[in-house]
């Protein structure tokens, strides 16, 4: 058995997130239908650096498998794009070393997310900029960002719903920039808590908008209370941009 590291890019829009669901249409479910049609119908299980929600989006998820194939690399790209719906894209496909864990030996991550600065809808964008009407003071936001820069409890900027009970995470570059009606978060770090980047984006557009101060975010850190942040940020505005290693 030969393990493979795959790189992937995908659509989110029309998947019910990555992870497989019963009776619901997943990014995992579609790529190991795809391998197991490449397998005469041998069921081939595939492990990613980690889930991502309906609507999210993935320039550089990464996921591993093993097969018995033995398929130069460039003609795995070709096999599985025959197979694979238009919203599934493999970039690369790379032989790895038997223990290689597409998960447990990632070393940080980068989200970005966009924002359509715009009172008008725009139909070619609504699936990929989460649009936002109010005024924003761009200089707030970067300063309440230079509070996130390090290694904090981000138990306020993270989902009810997460189950991991380690909530410290160190984030090493926050960066924001603006382009005409766009706006675009980029966060770089160690790893990321359920929802965390898209609570800290609608924190720091609350920030923007004066419902908060740059240095409110030292008080909501110290917390430790979802109640304390923003209100989270569509999904489809998210994307997993790139995992390193």
């Amino acid at each position: 058995m030969q393990r493979y590291k795959c790189t992937i890019s995908y659509d989110g829009t029309l998947f019910s997130g990555y992870q497989v669901q019963p009776q619901k249409r997943t990014v995992q479910s579609e790529i190991e239908e795809a391998l197991k049609k490449l397998h005469k119908g041998s069921p081939i299980r595939i492990t990613a650096s980690g889930r991502t929600d309906a609507g999210v989006h993935a320039r550089g998820q990464v996921i591993h498998f093993d097969s018995p194939l033995h398929i130069p690399e460039d003609k795995w790209v070709n096999a599985l794009h025959s197979l694979l719906p238009d919203d599934i894209a493999v970039k690369k496909v790379e032989k790895a070393a038997p223990d290689f864990h597409a998960r447990f030996d990632a070393t940080g991550k980068e989200y970005r997310y966009f924002v359509r600065l715009s009172n008008y809808k725009d139909p070619f964008t609504r699936h990929y900029q989460f649009q936002y009407g109010y005024p924003l003071d761009i200089k707030q936001m970067k300063a309440a960002a230079d509070y996130l820069v390090g290694t904090h409890d981000f138990t306020s900027f993270c989902s009810a719903k997460t189950e991991v009970e380690d909530r410290v995470r160190t984030i090493l570059r926050v960066g924001i920039e603006m382009s005409r009606e766009q706006l675009m978060f980029r966060f770089v770090g160690d790893g990321f808590l359920y929802n965390m980047v898209r609570i800290l984006v609608g924190t720091l557009l609350e920030t923007g908008r004066g419902l908060h101060q740059p240095e409110d975010m030292k008080t909501i850190l110290a917390g430790k209370d979802r109640s304390l942040a923003g209100k989270t940020a569509a999904a489809h505005g998210l994307y997993l941009w790139e995992v390193f290693y």
